[in-house]
């Protein structure tokens, strides 16, 4: 990401992540002289490994691994490459550049991914993904718990036999929202980014209804028309589409203020 001084000089700009994920974002923004606000509405815990366990003696048996973000790469790769090696056989793929990374930092450079386009809809796009290419394969899909199910049904459809594998759970934290909410109170609060549709309602959850008034007028920097939506829905008023990723987010921020 490109380096631009001041350009957010003076702003506070609330960091939603969870803890350990929005480190980036941050010093994107005091690079260009904002204040980053953390506020992390998602937090992010590890589930019972025997599941995982279980498909690490059986991964042979799969032609090809899905990864949901960078969470189901960590918590899903750290005790299965623990345990035993990857099989050569088995393609890995992903979505996104974050889940790209996480990926390469664990060895694996040649990975499955839209070049474009951050969703299930991206990746379904792809030669790989298509009804031809799927058929009679046996995929496996590591994600969190309660994910969206719009890429295994559709493979499902298409004729794959599709393995579900929940690697890591999402919880709201214990999270005292009076700091943020004395920022909107002063109006000393520019932006709030929102990086998931859940990470939506747990912010309209922690700081309840009083707070949301006071976050309503406060611009919203969401990188999916998804999120949008559900910013929308919860009763923001000025909900910003960006670019996907921190560079998007950066430089919808960079251009409003």
């Amino acid at each position: 990401m490109s380096m631009t001084r001041n350009t957010l000089c003076g702003r506070h700009v609330a960091v939603t992540r969870p803890v350990g994920q929005a480190d980036s974002l941050c010093e994107a923004i005091a690079a260009r002289g904002g204040i980053p606000v953390c506020f992390p509405v998602l937090a992010i815990g590890a589930v019972d490994g025997a599941r995982l366990d279980d498909i690490a003696t059986r991964l042979d048996q799969f032609d090809l691994a899905f990864f949901v973000s960078p969470n189901a790469v960590q918590h899903a790769l750290t005790p299965i490459l623990a345990r035993r090696a990857w099989p050569q056989r088995v393609v890995v793929a992903t979505v996104g550049k974050g889940s790209e990374r996480a990926l390469a930092a664990f060895g694996f450079r040649s990975v499955v991914a839209p070049a474009s386009g951050f969703d299930s809809e991206s990746v379904l796009a792809l030669p790989e993904f298509r009804p031809e290419a799927v058929r009679g394969r046996r995929i496996v899909i590591f994600r969190g718990d309660g994910g969206r199910d719009l890429l295994g049904e559709t493979l499902r459809e298409h004729g794959a036999d599709v393995e579900y594998v929940s690697c890591y759970r999402r919880f709201q934290p214990d999270q005292d929202p009076a700091p943020l909410l004395d920022l909107a109170r002063r109006g000393a609060l520019d932006a709030i980014t929102l990086t998931s549709s859940e990470g939506v309602a747990k912010l309209v959850a922690i700081v309840g209804a009083e707070g949301l008034r006071l976050l309503c007028p406060v611009p919203i920097f969401a990188p999916h028309s998804r999120i949008a939506a559900h910013a929308r829905a919860a009763g923001f008023v000025r909900v910003v589409e960006t670019g996907p990723g921190d560079e998007g987010l950066i430089r919808a921020l960079e251009s409003h203020f």
